[in-house]
């Protein structure tokens, strides 16, 4: 019980150190969070060219100023359904991590909403769920006045099922 309490004890002392500036978003009806210093730039939704053999929340790359960006719909990837593109629908190009490479990557989202500054003491992990709910994409939950935002390991959404593969879809690597 002891080894339990410890390691809880842990895990919160390293969710209180993701305390920053995080950049909102929505799905559907749920808000979300990225750590600002993920993010690249947003841009509006743009055309999308589809790569044969990829994930199906994998839409395809765009060229963004000569640079190829693998872009996400993450609606598809968390496995809601998807909608028509509006004027709030958004590109937003972040900076991942895999197995020590950096990629960009673009996630599509309804639409941003804004930069919030989250203190670490009001950052709590995940809830635990049962063992049919993979809640790896999640590192935290941002409590903001009496919302909450769930707060997102774009690291380990990008991994996907073939991180390398991803990865190699852009052609900005960050190790050249």
């Amino acid at each position: 019980m002891a080894e339990i309490t410890a390691h809880s004890e842990q895990v919160n002392k390293e969710i209180s150190k993701k305390g920053g500036k995080y950049l909102t978003f929505g799905l559907a009806n749920a808000e979300y969070g990225l750590e600002i210093l993920k993010v690249r730039q947003i841009i509006g939704y743009m055309e999308i060219t589809a790569v044969p053999q990829t994930p199906e929340y994998v839409k395809g790359v765009i060229n963004l100023r000569g640079q190829i960006i693998p872009v996400i719909d993450l609606r598809v990837r968390f496995g809601m359904e998807t909608i028509d593109v509006t004027e709030e629908t958004c590109i937003i190009v972040v900076e991942a991590a895999r197995n020590d490479r950096k990629f960009e990557a673009g996630i599509i989202v309804d639409r941003v909403q804004e930069v919030l500054d989250i203190a670490g003491k009001d950052i709590e992990p995940t809830p635990e769920f049962d063992s049919m709910v993979n809640t790896d994409l999640v590192f935290g939950m941002g409590k903001v006045g009496d919302s909450v935002k769930i707060l997102l390991d774009i690291d380990e959404v990008l991994a996907g099922d073939d991180s390398e593969g991803f990865a190699d879809m852009s052609s900005n690597t960050g190790d050249e």
